[in-house]
């Protein structure tokens, strides 16, 4: 196995540079949780470890005019325990908080969770649920596209040769929309997602649904929202009866992606209860018999 050359850039300017560099291959590291673990079994597919760790810019979270900010190298746990995060964003505090051990939390970053794309990331949801633009840099252009169009499928995105991811940009959500993040794996914790779900929502004065969006994790080979559960939901009061169709819309959804696999006999029931969950959650409907 080669030894690559390991580099600490001190800004974002020397990164690009030398990412940008025609000298081998450089790529990025940030925690290193994805990609250490990777270079544990196969030989790396690079010359050269651009450390972007230390690198302040990409290490803030800033709320400014409805939409905020997170820097690509803010971690876990910075993200977990930041006071900037709205309660309507809750959802993202969710997903970090339910990602690895303590010790994966401090030193994995939010960058690198979305760059390594796996299926299972649990930041994805959190963040495709909210149309989150990513911000990509390198020396010759600065692009914006969504995170939902940068993975393409596992392990795989669109970041092209000396690009850095920068930032990711959120849309706040109205102040009443509530969210929530579910996650099912092997056991209670430091687990790898089976399935998991993100979803926002809220309800006007007159109890009927005005804002949705739903999007489940390790369902599909990219993350993305299932619209047609949000179409059949919205403009609907809550109840047991419409988040049931939901339950099993989204399972159909799912399977119509995907197609029969080993795992959909667990995850076509598991999807369903997922789905229900998380609208009770944002919805009680004890808070809507007496509307």
């Amino acid at each position: 196995m080669k030894k690559p050359q390991y580099i600490k850039a001190s800004s974002i300017e020397e990164a690009i540079f030398l990412l940008g560099s025609t000298e081998g291959v450089s790529v990025p590291l940030a925690g290193g949780t994805d990609l250490l673990v990777r270079k544990r079994i196969e030989d790396p597919d690079y010359d050269r470890l651009v450390d972007v760790s230390r690198i302040s810019e990409i290490q803030k979270v800033s709320n400014f005019e409805n939409m905020l900010a997170l820097g690509s190298g803010v971690t876990f746990s910075e993200l977990i325990i930041n006071k900037l995060i709205p309660n309507n964003l809750s959802v993202l505090i969710k997903a970090c908080n339910s990602i690895g051990s303590p010790q994966i939390r401090n030193a994995g970053t939010l960058g690198g969770n979305v760059a390594n794309a796996a299926a299972c990331a649990d930041s994805l949801p959190a963040l495709v649920c909210f149309d989150t633009v990513i911000q990509l840099i390198s020396l010759e252009k600065t692009r914006k596209v969504l995170v939902s169009d940068f993975v393409l499928g596992p392990h795989k995105t669109i970041l092209e040769r000396g690009e850095l991811i920068n930032l990711f940009f959120i849309n706040l959500p109205p102040a009443h929309v509530k969210s929530h993040f579910i996650k099912v794996g092997r056991r209670n914790a430091q687990s790898i997602s089976r399935l998991s779900i993100a979803a926002s929502g809220g309800s006007n004065l007159n109890g009927i649904i005005d804002f949705i969006r739903i999007c489940p994790g390790a369902a599909t080979p990219k993350t993305i929202r299932f619209t047609s559960l949000e179409s059949l939901l919205l403009g609907q009061k809550p109840g047991m009866d419409i988040f049931k169709e939901a339950g099993e819309l989204a399972a159909k959804t799912m399977i119509e992606i995907t197609g029969r696999r080993w795992s959909t006999p667990y995850k076509e029931i598991a999807i369903k209860a997922l789905v229900e969950r998380v609208l009770l959650e944002i919805f009680p409907l004890k808070n809507y018999s007496d509307r």
